[in-house]
């Protein structure tokens, strides 16, 4: 079990989600202000996004990769690893083998929270609600062990609005948003948060994280988003507490609001 947080120097965070820009989208205003405070932040991706829209060759598994890797540099991620379980098979590889990974990755960097989907996987994308699911078992097989868990979604409406504000500063329509034609998926049906974190201050870097991801945002409204407006669109960020996994506090209850149960 990783030692009881004494300040951030020593606290620790993972995300764990499925693909190259799931990060910067999902969280890049919390992993951004988690390092800013001097808090470890690592990333597991489980694919590196080999099938993803707009490049269907052989060399898309390296850009994303390398995108990744710069993304992780501007949110202040200090360790990243990304996994080769194929992209979009998520819900049908064994998942003996992802919850080994996982449980590899969480005996490794003994963090004290862990970041992942929430079960809407964002936009309900079945890699992501796969990796829901598996995370989740993992951190409830850790009993006592466990570190604490937290799940994410997008609010309901960002992403219309960031569309909506994009088209203003172009001439034609923009296009599917990381291969999502209607931008009102996002956030679709999320579970309500019981935290919800204003990131705003940290929306230019997240802003530019998810520009790092050129292979999925070219053309599309993320990419044309000024970024005076990034604050406004991509400034507030939804977390849920697992029901498993350590209860503790933990240090993200004080980068948040907290929402009741019936909020």
């Amino acid at each position: 079990m990783p030692a009881p947080l004494q300040d951030l120097s020593t606290a620790s965070l993972l995300a764990i989600f499925a693909h190259p820009d799931d990060e910067s989208l999902a969280c890049g205003g919390l992993l951004t202000w988690c390092t800013e405070v001097g808090a470890r932040v690592s990333l597991l991706c489980l694919t590196h996004g080999e099938h993803g829209p707009g490049h269907e060759d052989d060399g898309l598994r390296d850009i994303r990769a390398s995108e990744l890797q710069e993304a992780s540099r501007i949110l202040g991620i200090h360790d990243v690893v990304v996994l080769d379980h194929e992209d979009g098979m998520l819900p049908w590889i064994d998942k003996t083998l992802l919850e080994a990974d996982i449980l590899r990755a969480i005996h490794r960097l003994q963090p004290h929270l862990v970041v992942t989907f929430d079960e809407d996987g964002l936009y309900w994308h079945p890699d992501h609600v796969a990796v829901h699911e598996r995370v989740s078992t993992v951190v409830a097989g850790l009993g006592t062990s466990a570190p604490a868990l937290y799940y994410v979604s997008m609010p309901a409406g960002a992403m219309r609005s960031v569309a909506e504000a994009a088209s203003s500063h172009r001439d034609r329509p923009p296009g599917p948003m990381l291969g999502v034609s209607d931008p009102d998926a996002f956030g679709s049906m999320a579970p309500a948060p019981t935290l919800i974190a204003d990131v705003g201050r940290f929306a230019d870097r997240k802003l530019n994280a998810l520009r790092c991801h050129q292979s999925q945002v070219e053309g599309t409204a993320l990419d044309d988003l000024d970024e005076r407006d990034a604050a406004r669109f991509l400034g507030t960020e939804h977390y849920r507490r697992a029901d498993v996994g350590s209860r503790a506090d933990v240090f993200i209850e004080r980068l948040g609001i907290p929402v009741s149960s019936g909020g």
